[in-house]
């Protein structure tokens, strides 16, 4: 399966490349700067493609058996450039992967996307963004997954997660542990259209997406 990486040089991006390519994926890693190649080549992605979610996305998609949109401007980035990347550019990839035919669609979300109203003033356009591409995703007629991810940390991943139904969870979990998570859902068709948030927890990633 070929996977387009939307966002590959992100922190999570990075981990999800070499993840992919060590298990047996064709990665695509779509970067917005050239100078950011060696490192998508030393990480092991296959292609590599330059674009700009500001512009077009068709091109790095077409062809592909799957897309992670994993790009994100930052919950601390202004209301303008979150609209550009997590509102407009989630919608460009989702409407390029329907004219593309590319029907395994992962997002990553962010906990609170479901409820921006509950979270903090500060980050309530992030929020809101987040939902409404998640909107937008559900009502495309793609095989989705919509994983939302509490904080995020760069320690080590600790191949334990937990998938909490109570709205009122909160926690963290390191980024290698939701690159870990996608690269498990993407072939498994009980995560197909399917959305859930996601912390550190102690059950190990494989047990824990059998019970949702």
């Amino acid at each position: 399966m070929k996977v387009a990486v939307i966002g590959a040089n992100g922190k999570i991006g990075r981990h999800l490349v070499h993840l992919l390519g060590t298990s047996g994926y064709r990665v695509r890693a779509v970067i917005r700067n050239e100078q950011q190649r060696p490192e998508m080549e030393k990480l092991g992605a296959d292609e590599v493609v330059v674009a700009d979610l500001e512009q077009t996305i068709d091109e790095a998609v077409a062809g592909c058996e799957a897309i992670v949109f994993t790009a994100g401007s930052g919950s601390h980035t202004g209301a303008d450039k979150t609209l550009l990347v997590d509102l407009d550019g989630a919608f460009k990839t989702i409407d390029a992967a329907v004219t593309h035919g590319v029907d395994r669609f992962i997002m990553v979300s962010s906990m609170m996307a479901d409820r921006p109203e509950q979270g903090p003033d500060t980050m309530r356009h992030y929020f809101v963004a987040k939902g409404r591409a998640d909107e937008r995703l559900r009502e495309s007629g793609l095989n989705y997954t919509i994983i939302r991810p509490g904080r995020l940390t760069d320690e080590p991943g600790k191949g334990t997660i937990w998938i909490p139904d109570d709205q009122k969870a909160s926690g963290e979990i390191p980024r290698a542990d939701v690159a870990a998570v996608i690269v498990e859902s993407l072939q498994r068709e009980h995560t197909y259209r399917r959305s859930f948030d996601l912390l550190t927890g102690n059950t190990p990633i494989a047990e824990a997406l059998n019970s949702i």
